[in-house]
């Protein structure tokens, strides 16, 4: 039972004799769901709750020059650029007063997203992202890491985590070569982090199994069922921690995460993601390629994506540098002379590089028309 069913049964008041029980039942067992019931008949977001005794000793000011970086490089005239710490908090919307108490202070936003673990620990005791490796003991697991910290640091830890436990895979869209496991990566942690409850003790999850990656974590629905992406109405569930994270780059537009999630995913393994929507909020996104063998060697499989890697470095070279000898080409990748031979007679196989003029006083001249083709090879 969840607080959108019992809000529709209190609005409706069809059946509410019979089934009072029940949903009395379900609010005395779960502090989460009546407080979400409580909250979201408030308006409410629990990402505003105020901390008046919090103070700029308990936030890590040391982020805030790399916050602002991150903001210039998406944005070069970005206003937080010359903005002092107490302007950048309230311009963010993590330090404000409430207008009908009157009370000042940093909210949960701020806390979240700057503060030390301490403070972050003591305001929203039940935050922390479980992340988890599972392959090979499904018993328990492969490798483990419990992510507590402020929402910036958070991001790259999680992040990390992915990258270290799943296969990258490049793509060439619009004529650069893309890592799709990153993008689906970017999207798997911003929305773990800018759209769950924070309110609640359920500890959130990033599960990566053999075959695909799961995530769960608290939520304030809309509904109960799986999200079409052609047909939703996207609602932010923290606007505060979204909007900051779209200012530095590392979340789009409410609602486009699902729409990319879906597109990376098509390209990655050919799958469909599945997003449920719930008290416990689901996303399963299938990594493994289809039509192909699941258990394949991942130790193979790097192997040739290293070697690809070469010859794309080898072609940025020589793009910049028509005149380069393979020596010179050697030397600038840091690769052996024999493994730049055997990249450029594979790009020359497949029309992506060849040579014109004399031996030693000739050109290289990359063809980025069959570039897909080496995607594909």
């Amino acid at each position: 039972m969840t607080a959108t069913y019992i809000e529709k049964l209190i609005k409706e008041g069809e059946g509410f004799t019979v089934e009072f029980k029940e949903c009395s039942n379900a609010l005395n067992n779960s502090g989460e769901l009546a407080a979400q019931l409580i909250s979201g008949k408030s308006g409410q977001f629990t990402e505003r709750r105020l901390f008046p005794y919090a103070t700029f000793d308990d936030m890590r000011l040391d982020l805030i020059p790399a916050v602002k970086r991150l903001a210039l490089s998406h944005n070069s005239k970005h206003p937080w650029k010359d903005m002092t710490d107490d302007e950048f908090f309230r311009s963010a919307g993590l330090y404000e007063e409430d207008k009908m108490s009157g009370k000042k202070g940093f909210n949960l936003a701020g806390i979240l997203l700057l503060g030390n673990d301490d403070v972050i620990q003591s305001c929203a005791p039940g935050y922390a992202t479980d992340c988890i490796v599972r392959r090979e003991n499904l018993n328990r697991y492969d490798d483990r890491l419990i992510v507590e910290t402020n929402l910036i640091e958070a991001y790259d830890k999680i992040f990390e985590f992915i990258e270290k436990h799943t296969l990258d895979r490049f793509f060439i869209i619009g004529n650069q070569n893309v890592s799709i496991r990153s993008r689906i990566a970017r999207e798997i942690v911003s929305n773990s982090l800018a759209h769950r409850e924070y309110s609640s003790s359920y500890r959130s999850r990033v599960v990566i199994e053999r075959e695909q990656i799961v995530t769960d974590n608290w939520s304030r629905p809309q509904f109960d069922g799986r999200i079409d992406p052609n047909a939703f109405t996207p609602r932010s569930k923290n606007p505060l921690i979204a909007k900051f994270f779209v200012n530095i780059g590392r979340a789009d537009e409410l609602g486009s995460g699902v729409r990319n999630l879906y597109e990376y995913t098509r390209i990655y393994s050919g799958g469909e993601p599945e997003l449920l929507e719930g008290n416990i909020f689901k996303t399963i996104i299938p990594m493994a390629t289809m039509g192909t063998d699941l258990k394949v060697d991942l130790k193979v499989e790097q192997q040739t994506l290293n070697r690809t890697l070469i010859e794309r470095r080898v072609l940025d070279v020589l793009k910049a540098n028509p005149e380069a000898t393979l020596q010179d080409v050697a030397k600038h990748t840091e690769q052996t002379l024999y493994a730049i031979k055997n990249a450029v007679q594979k790009l020359q196989s497949i029309g992506c590089l060849k040579r014109e003029g004399a031996k030693k006083k000739g050109l290289w001249v990359v063809n980025e028309s069959n570039l897909e083709r080496m995607a594909d090879e």
